[in-house]
């Protein structure tokens, strides 16, 4: 059964026993998230406005930080996430996220959640959200975005996430020029990005991780 786990900065992750495997790095998950997501993906992207496509909405925590981010600044952003298999409300409502989130992190962490799926939902300002349930591989993707969370469990863990035949997909609907960022930096991930017409980049990772991959679609 899924539970909470604290990590090393004190937020929540969750564990999965079924796949032996954390959703965060149990090194800091929001430190995790905000260096990888935002620091390296939504801050170096200078779409105006911005849209982004993230690969797993899992607790929420990509999106919670974006938006608080965004909310401070004047790009709007229109955010799709995918997700095949949402969690239990019950475990979302545990988490603590909200508290590394600012004064208004609460209120946007339960706008987050509570947000219909199916339908672009505006969350605070600057800041809209379209939840998707489905299964990334084999959902009919549309749109053009900017910006691409990548943020599945690991190819080791869920292989199917990471062809080159997904990865082609995620290729499609980003715009020449937009970013990609992933936690991942396997030389699997690397081979695919570059055969689906992305121009890698190794960058240093968050503690616990030597790199990450943040790539452009050529």
């Amino acid at each position: 059964m899924n539970h909470l786990v604290i990590t090393s900065d004190g937020s929540h992750t969750i564990y999965v026993p079924e796949l032996d495997e954390h959703y965060h790095s149990i090194h800091g998950a929001v430190q995790e998230s905000e260096f990888i997501f935002v620091r390296n993906g939504f801050d170096f992207c200078s779409a105006d406005p911005v849209f982004i496509f993230e690969v797993g909405f899992g607790t929420g925590l990509n999106a919670l930080l974006t938006a608080t981010r965004s909310s401070k600044g004047k790009r709007e952003v229109y955010y799709t996430s995918i997700e095949k298999l949402p969690l239990d409300e019950a475990l979302t409502a545990s988490l603590n996220h909200f508290q590394f989130a600012g004064k208004e992190g609460k209120e946007i962490f339960d706008k987050i959640h509570s947000a219909d799926w199916g339908i672009m939902c505006n969350i605070c300002l600057n800041f809209n959200l379209l939840k998707i349930r489905g299964d990334l591989t084999s959902y009919k993707l549309t749109g053009n975005y900017d910006l691409i969370y990548f943020d599945a469990f690991g190819p080791d863990k869920q292989p199917d996430m990471w062809t080159e035949n997904v990865l082609a997909r995620i290729s499609e609907i980003t715009k020449s020029h937009g970013i990609l960022v992933t936690y991942s930096a396997k030389g699997e991930v690397k081979r695919r990005l570059k055969a689906c017409g992305f121009d890698i980049n190794l960058i240093p990772g968050p503690p616990g991780k030597r790199e990450i991959i943040r790539a452009t679609k050529i």
